[in-house]
């Protein structure tokens, strides 16, 4: 059966730029996996056979389109080979702290293929704009849920 990640965890990052990671994501995740620039100015998190995945995805993509060679770069660029330690946490390098708004407060979610690093003020503010169109989002998606 595959990995799935559910679930939404409220931490704080440490005075080094540490982030506890959610017990029930540490197995799934494994000894080291990969952080990067997210959409939506989030930090995305990757075990490495997802990140295997994905980046076999990307190199399908046509580097001749300029679309296509703009998100590689951003998405590799972005990315970096995390390790937890014996706490069960990891370091979040400053440019990606920078890029998620991350100071303090952080919100951690399982989304399904991968975790979701949020700073808590940049996830109040999404999911609040998300939930007054969840139902007409449901509805153009055709989920038959």
């Amino acid at each position: 059966m595959k990995t799935m990640f559910m679930g939404q965890f409220q931490h704080s990052l440490d005075q080094k730029g540490r982030l506890i990671i959610p017990s029930k994501f540490r197995e799934m995740l494994g000894q080291s996996f990969v952080l990067t620039k997210g959409l939506d100015s989030c930090l995305f998190v990757y075990p490495n056979s997802e990140w295997i995945v994905l980046e076999q995805k990307l190199k399908a993509l046509p580097f001749t389109q300029k679309d296509a060679r703009a998100f590689i770069r951003f998405f590799f660029a972005g990315a970096v080979e995390a390790e937890m330690d014996k706490q069960g946490r990891i370091l979040i390098p400053v440019q990606l702290r920078e890029h998620a708004h991350i100071d303090k407060d952080v919100v951690v979610l399982g989304v399904s293929n991968r975790v979701e690093i949020w700073s808590q003020e940049q996830w109040e503010s999404y999911n609040a704009k998300a939930a007054l169109s969840y139902e007409d989002i449901a509805e153009k998606l055709d989920l038959g849920i």
